[in-house]
């Protein structure tokens, strides 16, 4: 495994993160624990999770398989682990979103959850426009004062977003923003405009989330759209029925490479100099082999234009994409 530094920081992270989502509403705690176990030998050392995930509001119960996984013994200081803080947990004013009060008190819960006594990467899962980021960072620096958090992350923020931020955090002569969780695909290609601009600029790392466009770039014109799946989704087939063309031409091309449909949207963004480890969100151990093969896939420039004639992207940084 070739590790990556996580944008300006000296700390290494493997090119894929494993994401968590699944784990409990699609991948039993028994089998969660089996991907996590095979990830770690497999050198995959980045772990993503948040409170909100497991579809059952205030319970973590997501969070509580990572924990109980950890809770087995000598592996905890192995994984770089990274959880999100922002939703609503509970129906009271204070527990959701970005308060100082609610942000300190979801990391109590989740390091309870988590089983640990640290948070390697604490994320805010999205912007917050009620609280000022004097509250925000006074409320971080407090966790991070107290060994409770060691780095802070952003996810879904928009590029100005992550510039207010960071100059907040330099105003205050605190680190700041190190990571930003963002949706980006092949299909879905928007923060190209500004958001991984504006993160190459602040040194920061790009966890891309989705990076199979919901298993829409995963081969989905084969019957991978298997009932129970996501691709399975009214969402998703509705998608499906409106970029159909699309979809053709790319597994296509992915046929003519000799290469899945998953491999090359996965080396697509690996090839991207900006971007650290796409999330990965296997269901089970198959996915997560399968993703490990696109750590071996290069692209060369023919076909990383082909990829952009099929995906065409929003035309470089702003504001070269719309003006002159």
């Amino acid at each position: 495994m070739k590790y990556r530094h996580l944008g300006r920081l000296g700390l290494k992270v493997s090119p894929l993160c494993l994401g968590t989502m699944n784990f409990g509403p699609q991948t039993s705690e028994t089998d969660s624990h089996a991907i996590m176990d095979r990830a770690l030998e497999l050198g995959i050392n980045f772990f993503d999770t948040a409170n909100v995930y497991g579809q059952r509001k205030g319970v973590g119960t997501t969070e509580t398989i990572v924990g109980n996984w950890f809770a087995k013994g000598a592996r905890r200081d192995k994984v770089v682990l990274a959880t999100k803080v922002y939703s609503e947990m509970g129906s009271w004013p204070n527990e959701s979103r970005l308060s100082a009060l609610h942000i300190r008190a979801a990391c109590e819960d989740s390091l309870r959850r988590l089983q640990t006594d640290h948070l390697d990467i604490y994320q805010m899962h999205h912007v917050y426009r009620g609280a000022t980021w004097d509250e925000i960072w006074q409320a971080f620096e407090t966790l991070v004062q107290q060994g409770k958090v060691i780095y802070v992350g952003s996810s879904n923020f928009a590029g100005w977003h992550i510039a207010r931020a960071n100059e907040a955090a330099k105003d205050r002569h605190f680190l700041g923003l190190v990571s930003e969780q963002c949706i980006y695909n092949l299909a879905e290609r928007t923060v190209e405009l500004e958001v991984l601009p504006a993160c190459e600029g602040y040194g920061m790392g790009v966890i891309p989330w989705s990076p199979l466009w919901r298993g829409m770039l995963a081969g989905v014109l084969d019957g991978g759209g298997a009932k129970g799946t996501r691709r399975a989704s009214s969402m998703v087939q509705d998608e499906l029925a409106g970029r159909r063309p699309q979809i053709e031409a790319y597994e296509k091309f992915c046929a003519e490479l000799g290469q899945p449909p998953a491999e090359v949207a996965l080396g697509w963004l690996l090839a991207n100099p900006v971007v650290t480890a796409p999330i990965i969100g296997p269901r089970i151990i198959e996915q997560l082999e399968g993703a490990m093969r696109a750590l071996d896939l290069r692209l060369g420039a023919g076909e990383m234009k082909r990829l952009d004639e099929i995906w065409p992207g929003p035309g470089g940084p702003a504001p070269e994409a719309f003006a002159w």
